[in-house]
Formats: C-alpha cells, sequence, structure tokens
C-alpha cells in the first residue's frame, strides 16, 4: 500500500481534537512551559533584598541617623522597627519577623570621638546563609559611606582608616553557613509533597479507572467519609517518611534539632493532612491516572520555587511572595526551620500552623464540593 497523506492527515486531525478535548493535559503542555518562564525568570533571585530588620537603639546622634539611612537606602534592609532589648530582638529573630538586629550601644558617637573603638553588633538569622550574605557583605560599604559623609570638619581626622569603631556580625542558627543545615530540614517539606500527593491521587484516580468507585457511589457512604477513609492510611506512609528523614538529617548530616518536638509533631501532622486533601481534590478532577500524575508534578514546581527552599523567600517579588504564602510548603518549612534550627516551640509557628489550617480547610472544601458533582 503506497504513502497516502490524505491518511495521515486524518491521523493528524484526529490527534489534534484528542489533544483539544484532553484540556487537563493541554493545558499542561500550555501552561508549564509558561509557569517555567515565569517562575525561573523572576524568581530565582539569590540577592536577598528589603530583608526585615530591627533596630536596638541605645545611641541616637547624627552617626547613627546616618548610618540606618544608608541602611535603608541600600534596600537590603527594611527597618520595622526598633528592638527593646536582647530577649526582644532574639524573640524577633526565632520566629522570623526579623533577619536582622542591629545593636547601636550606648554612648556610641561619645566612644568614637574618644578613640575608644566601640563595636556595632549586627545579629543575623542565617539558618538561610543565602539570604543574609549578600546584606552582610554590603553592611560595610553602608559603614563607609556613612563615615564619609560625617567625618567632615572638626570630625576629619577620625575618618581615615581604621575605622574608629568595630562592626561585628554575629551569625545565629547555622554560623558555619553550612548548606546541608539550611537544605536538608526543608527536604522533608519538598518529600512529602512529592509522594503524599502523588500517592492519593493516583490511588483514588486508580479505583475510578478499575471501576471500583462505582461501588462507593453506589453505597450511603458520604463524601468526607470517602475523603478520610482514602487518606488516613497515607498519612502512616508520612509517619514513615518523616521518622527516616529525622534518622538521617540528624545521624548522616548533623542536622541539630534544638525546638520542640511537640512543635514539630504537630506542624508534620497538619502538612501531611493538607498534602493528602490536596491529593484528593487532583483526584477529583483527573480522569485518568496520567492526568493525575501530571497534576501532581505541576504542584511540586511552586513547592520548590515558591516556598523558600532554594531561594531566598524574601528576595522574590512581592507577587511572587503572595502566591507563595498560599503554597503548604512556605508554612511547613517555615515551621521545620524554626523548630530544628532555632529552638521555636509551638507559639514560635503557631502563625504558620493557623495559615496550614486555612489552607487545609479551603482545599477540603473545594475537594468535597469537586466529588459532589461527580457524583452527579
Amino acid at each position: 500500500m503506497k504513502f497516502s497523506f490524505a491518511r495521515l492527515f486524518a491521523v493528524l486531525a484526529k490527534e489534534f481534537i484528542q489533544m483539544r478535548r484532553d484540556r487537563i493535559t493541554f493545558g499542561m503542555m500550555i501552561g508549564l512551559p509558561i509557569a517555567q518562564l515565569l517562575l525561573f525568570g523572576y524568581i530565582i533571585n539569590s540577592d536577598a533584598r528589603h530583608l526585615p530588620t530591627l533596630i536596638e537603639l541605645n545611641d541616637s546622634g547624627p552617626l547613627v541617623r546616618s548610618i540606618i539611612s544608608g541602611m535603608q537606602i541600600s534596600e537590603y534592609f527594611d527597618i520595622q522597627g526598633t528592638a527593646a532589648g536582647v530577649d526582644s530582638g532574639e524573640q524577633a529573630l526565632r520566629d522570623g519577623s526579623a533577619s536582622f538586629v542591629v545593636v547601636f550601644p550606648r554612648d556610641f558617637e561619645r566612644d568614637i570621638v574618644r578613640g575608644l573603638k566601640p563595636t556595632l553588633l549586627v545579629t543575623a538569622d542565617a539558618s538561610d546563609p543565602s539570604a543574609v550574605g549578600g546584606a552582610v557583605g554590603a553592611l560595610n560599604g553602608i559603614v563607609s559611606r556613612a563615615m564619609a559623609e560625617i567625618f567632615s570638619g572638626p570630625l576629619a581626622r577620625l575618618a581615615p582608616s581604621p575605622p574608629p569603631f568595630e562592626v561585628a556580625v554575629h551569625k545565629l542558627y547555622n554560623p558555619e553557613g553550612s548548606t546541608s543545615t539550611n537544605i536538608v530540614p526543608g527536604l522533608l517539606a519538598i518529600i512529602l509533597s512529592m509522594t503524599l500527593v502523588m500517592m492519593t491521587a493516583v490511588a483514588i484516580v486508580k479505583e475510578t479507572e478499575r471501576g471500583t468507585m462505582e461501588m462507593l457511589i453506589a453505597t450511603p457512604v458520604r463524601p468526607l467519609e470517602v475523603m478520610l477513609g482514602k487518606i488516613v492510611p497515607y498519612v502512616f506512609v508520612g509517619y514513615v517518611q518523616t521518622v527516616v528523614f529525622l534518622l538521617a538529617g540528624l545521624t548522616l548530616f548533623g542536622v541539630p534539632f534544638e525546638g520542640s518536638w511537640w512543635a514539630f509533631f504537630v506542624g508534620f501532622n497538619l502538612f501531611i493532612v493538607v498534602n493528602l486533601a490536596l491529593g484528593f481534590l487532583i483526584s477529583a478532577a483527573a480522569r485518568s491516572q496520567m492526568q493525575a500524575m501530571q497534576l501532581s508534578m505541576f504542584t511540586i514546581l511552586p513547592s520548590v520555587l515558591l516556598s523558600g527552599f532554594l531561594f531566598p523567600f524574601a528576595a522574590m517579588p512581592g507577587w511572587a511572595q503572595i502566591i507563595g504564602s498560599a503554597v503548604p510548603a512556605t508554612h511547613f518549612l517555615r515551621v521545620v526551620r524554626t523548630v530544628m534550627l532555632k529552638g521555636g516551640d509551638i507559639g514560635d509557628v503557631a502563625g504558620e500552623m493557623w495559615a496550614l489550617v486555612a489552607i487545609l480547610i479551603v482545599i477540603s472544601v473545594v475537594a468535597m464540593l469537586r466529588y459532589r458533582q461527580t457524583l452527579d
């Protein structure tokens, strides 16, 4: 039989029609490259700017005001206010409301004039080394410019090097700047997101393809009961993954666990349930196992790029931070790092847990509504 262009075009037309009808796959083919372009183009930025900063102000002379002004102009520091003392500053660093606390000691400028060379203390949250590295490096330049503006006239004799005061940077939670200390805790959020969402979605869609879901539909089982019955077994899978992760992190990589085990326990249980509910939602939207896997993979990209796992959250543009705040991994990653690295307790991560609860409610309601539609 000779090659026929007519038959070829018929097959091509059939494939394009099928592609158009398979809206989920078609949307993945078009939407995923666009999403990757936008995310990689706008979000990948290791030079974090506008980091929240508190000032412990024990002296308010001209030089102090000039340094603070230079910090604001530099765009590395976003002055949020003042710290009432050491305890207040440490609490802000622990709960993540501040990345830096800059302490100007009492009689700072007077000691400079007397040649006593006082110390300007900068305490940094180094749990994510890439987030604070650029700002710490820029601080010396900021101080030098402030000195050039202030040390003129009668104070010109103080301008030459060495500087009349020292800048001491105290890095908390990861003083060595170890990459594994930062990455390994975040891996738990990514691993749970990748496996639990996909396993739940594929398992439920598999029943639909095999026809066993019709048997459930024929029974008086309610949507919430089906949802809970399908996701609870995978909670134990999440437990196993978490235990393996903790053992490996503590023994192989030397990642510390400084905080409350109870806070960690509540946080990872919430995150497990959120991911399983998301998998249930995906299963209600997908018509085949392939579509379920595609949609599951589509949720992984935001979890990796928008959560602060690989790139500093503060370095992302504002619109990306808004989207990232709706990603469950963002909040769980903060819970893990705060508890494991910063010694946080349940109060330090309460805000992130409430965010996970809100996301869980939204996903659960949408999933149950979508599941009822499938019953019709």
